[in-house]
């Protein structure tokens, strides 16, 4: 059989930046850089019109050897796929290998077509085998320079088939991801405090295979009361071992959580999550100085290099305090001086509500009530829309609209910023502690759901909102959530395999577009200091730059939104764009830079004049450029936003 060698120039990258077109090898088993594909439907073409005259040097490829067949368990599926591997999550690092596995069930001897395609159904690399009457398992040994998130699709010539679904996974792929690599790219950063890294995640908890594959530094530790005293007082050992043993590795930092009364302590005598005070606030305060305690110790072991604890209160009060504002403030005051007595390096943040414009609300009407005394730093969740958080209600889908745009994510965070500003604490971190971006409202999973579309939509709005939180203030941003879940569709990254609906702590998972989104966003975006939006931009165009610690290389990250293009009913379209200069140097000089696309593919772009045109699309892109005067003068601090 003959070898199979597949390359996919980037033509995300070509399309991002005014390029594009495809072209071919000359193998008679090889489609390179095709318009079409499995996934390919409608809307998911990848190339956007319009263009510049600035050379494109794309780099990345796919390649795979000849197929292998053994023998395979029989069952009455026709064909199947995977990436079977010790690789958890089924992410790949860049360059190494990984086997494609298909598996067919053929009545009579037959044909296997087999096709891996990114989320706009670019086909990055497909062949055919002959496949005899049985159960065989055909196996194409692969690797990757090309990043990003792929679909593999098979089926035999005459019997046809498909693979089916699995859990919350669609019928028709399986999928996997290749991280990029960014070391000759996004120059090496030294953190000052271990504590500067921007980036955390709820779910896959304690998960180090996934979590290091997203580029992901926080994650929850629960220090609850009902979880830690549970069926009655002073039963929590501050110096013995209740720490997680994932968490020894110091590699992922803890942001601590205290909301919660079991019913021992509870006004109601049932669980509260901070509904109402407990019953014996001195007791609580005593509980937190036990608290702060142990996690002094901890710090001091296991995190060296970070520079704090953070604790986090409550957890959307908007949406559960029962109480007075003035019993809410008491309730800070009373975590504060116990947190405080033990641990002085404390940092107690709060209020967590819904959205930052909730957050911000309650703030200014608790200020006169002496809040700020009791509050270190502020935490917000990001959902900004009360139709959900989706790809049809993307960040900032009322920002075009003036008499709107104060309800687009983007005007939310400057609601909360200049609240923060005006009535507490200079200098106060706000870390934004969760946002997702769901399904449409009314979806279900199925065999047919969602569509290609649809995750490739999710993936840049779950980019787009984080980039937002970050480049309007945020000093962190949490991804929610891991794998699907129960109860609220889709808003995992990864598609759980094993159970429809999805299921809690899901290890046998696989990425959608949008973990991949995040693994490139983070290795691109994090160890940086945010500038702020750039100035002047066009209406529709979106920009924020950040400016890697130590006086690094400036990143800008770029995008276009138009609602008109972007609904549930006409799809969500990857083709529209719109062409922007974007100031990278000096008027008059001319050079190059590199752009990354979504999933952090490079390619060299060339500027004049100073600046460098892109042709921006509804998935975003990253501009490396080293003139930071130019980037200062270009964009606008966030109010209140203090750099590391």
């Amino acid at each position: 059989m003959k070898p199979i060698l597949i390359l996919l120039s980037s033509s995300l990258l070509l399309a991002a930046c005014g390029g594009g077109g495809s072209g071919g090898t000359g193998s008679d088993t090889t489609n390179a850089n095709a318009s079409g594909g499995a996934q390919n439907a409608g809307s998911n073409a990848v190339n956007a019109s319009g263009g510049t005259d600035s050379p494109v040097v794309a780099k990345g490829a796919m390649t795979c050897g000849a197929p292998s067949a053994s023998s395979a368990t029989a069952s009455g599926t026709l064909v199947s796929a995977d990436t079977p591997s010790a690789q958890s999550g089924r992410i790949f690092a860049s360059g190494a290998s990984f086997p494609v596995t298909i598996v067919t069930n053929a009545a009579s001897p037959d044909t296997l077509n087999w096709s891996i395609a990114d989320q706009f159904g670019n086909v990055a690399a497909s062949g055919t085998t002959p496949v005899t009457a049985g159960a065989v398992t055909t196996t194409v040994n692969c690797s990757s320079t090309l990043a990003g998130y792929f679909a593999i699709s098979a089926s035999l010539a005459s019997a046809g088939g498909q693979i089916p679904s699995a859990g919350t996974r669609p019928a028709g792929n399986a999928t996997f991801g290749v991280l990029p690599a960014l070391g000759s790219v996004i120059p090496a950063v030294t953190y000052a405090h271990q504590d500067l890294h921007r980036f955390g995640m709820q779910g896959e908890d304690g998960n180090a295979a996934v979590l290091s594959a997203l580029g992901i530094s926080w994650q929850l530790d629960h220090r609850e009361l009902y979880n830690m005293e549970p069926n009655g007082p002073n039963t929590f050992n501050p110096n013995a071992n209740n720490l997680d043993p994932f968490f020894t590795s110091g590699n992922v930092m803890r942001l601590i959580r205290l909301d919660g009364i079991p019913a021992w302590a509870s006004p109601t005598n049932a669980f509260e999550d901070e509904t109402l005070p407990p019953t014996d606030l001195s007791y609580y305060q005593d509980y937190m100085s036990r608290v702060g305690t142990e996690s002094n110790l901890i710090r001091t072991t296991y995190f060296k290099n970070q520079s704090a604890n953070y604790y986090q209160l409550t957890w959307e009060p908007d949406a559960q305090w029962a109480g007075t504002n003035a019993q809410f403030v008491q309730l800070y005051q009373t975590v504060y001086q116990g947190l405080h007595s033990t641990d002085p390096h404390a940092v107690l943040m709060g209020p967590a509500d819904t959205a930052p414009s909730g957050t911000a609300e309650q703030l200014r009407t608790l200020a006169s009530l002496g809040f700020a005394q009791y509050l270190d730093g502020v935490t917000t969740h990001g959902y900004y829309d009360i139709n959900g958080t989706s790809p049809s209600y993307p960040p900032e889908r009322l920002a075009t609209d003036p008499s709107t745009a104060s309800g687009s994510l983007i005007g939310q965070m400057r609601t909360l910023r200049s609240e923060m500003a005006a009535d507490y604490k200079p200098g106060m971190k706000l870390f934004q502690t969760e946002v997702g971006i769901s399904y449409d409202n009314g979806s279900s999973y199925g065999a047919n759901y969602p569509t290609a579309n649809v995750l490739y939509a999710q993936g840049a709005v779950a980019a787009r909102a984080h980039l937002i939180a970050l480049g309007e203030g945020a000093d962190q941003t949490w991804v929610f959530y891991g794998a699907d879940f129960p109860g609220l569709v889709g808003y995992g990254t990864f598609f759980d395999l094993a159970d429809a609906q999805g299921q809690y702590g899901a290890t046998n998972i696989s990425p959608k577009p949008a973990a991949m989104a995040v693994a490139a966003m983070t290795r691109i975006i994090d160890g940086t200091n945010t500038l702020g939006p750039v100035n002047g931009v066009p209406s529709g165009v979106y920009a924020y730059a950040f400016q890697q610690l130590n006086n690094g290389s400036v990143i800008t990250a770029l995008w276009t939104h138009n609602n008109t293009v972007w609904n549930a009913s006409a799809g969500y379209s990857s083709t529209y764009s719109t062409a922007y200069s974007l100031a990278v140097d000096a008027p008059g000089t001319n050079g190059t830079v590199t752009v990354l696309d979504m999933m952090g593919n490079p390619s060299t772009v060339a500027y004049s004049n100073g600046s460098v045109t892109l042709n921006l699309t509804e998935s975003p892109v990253y501009v490396v450029s080293n003139n930071a005067t130019v980037a200062k003068a270009n964009t606008t601090l966030p109010t209140g936003y203090v750099p590391n």
